[in-house]
């Protein structure tokens, strides 16, 4: 952890000594009584965290803050709905690269099961975000939804979005000329391990996406989201 993210209401309380943020703060940072840390507030502000107290249960911790954090970054990132390994990886790896929001969509080609899984029953999925943070040294958590229809969510993005969708079989332009001006937002769309159908591809035009492609290299989800994202980072201005 680059970075120790706390819920508002945990900041009132010790830290039980079983939460793995105090077997990190002991063990790994080897901080004790009196030591400090950098720490933050869930969508909320950095700042610096202060061992108060070690006890046999608890750690005792004092908090002072810093500025508010900037907005999220204008990317909405659209995935048919992957495995849930390749999810956890896309939850966590996405979120630490500065995704404002993820939308994991069914699509013709979703296998059904995948959205009965744990990781989306449970509260599991945020975890991930909360480790994408934590590693880029940042407090802020993309929303997140789930388990609706392609068509839905794409009839709700913003008129005025840039729309992207990445195909290997029909995109005739590849992604790094694609114009997303650095004033406005992305939605970028990746289609689910075996790739958009016909009617998918249908879908996407009818809603204004630009369907482009990453080269000729055939790549695992998990992989094109980050190389596409980056690229669309770089367009948008912010890598430097």
């Amino acid at each position: 952890m680059n970075l120790i993210l706390f819920e508002p209401a945990e900041t009132a309380a010790p830290l039980p000594r079983r939460d793995p943020r105090a077997t990190h703060i002991i063990e790994v940072l080897r901080r004790g009584t009196s030591d400090s840390f950098d720490c933050g507030l869930v969508n909320g502000p950095r700042g610096k965290a202060t061992v108060e107290a070690i006890g046999p249960e608890a750690i005792a911790l004092s908090f002072s803050w810093g500025a508010a954090p900037p907005p999220p970054e204008p990317i909405t990132l659209i995935v048919g709905l992957p495995r849930p390994q390749t999810a956890r990886d896309i939850l966590r790896d996405a979120t630490a690269l500065g995704v404002g929001t993820m939308h994991f969509v069914r699509t013709e080609k979703t296998e059904p099961s995948y959205a009965q899984s744990t990781l989306w029953s449970s509260s599991e999925w945020r975890r991930h975000l909360l480790d994408g943070a934590q590693q880029a040294f940042d407090t802020r958590l993309p929303a997140v939804t789930h388990g609706r229809a392609l068509n839905e969510t794409l009839a709700a993005l913003d008129p005025g979005v840039t729309r992207v969708a990445l195909d290997h079989y029909e995109a005739t332009v590849p992604l790094h000329v694609c114009h997303c001006p650095n004033d406005t937002s992305v939605a970028l769309a990746i289609g689910p391990e075996r790739g958009w159908s016909a009617r998918d591809r249908e879908v996407l035009r009818a809603h204004g996406f630009t369907l482009a492609h990453l080269g000729p290299r055939v790549l695992r989800v998990e992989t094109a989201v980050i190389a596409a994202l980056t690229l669309v980072r770089s367009q948008l201005g912010l890598l430097g």
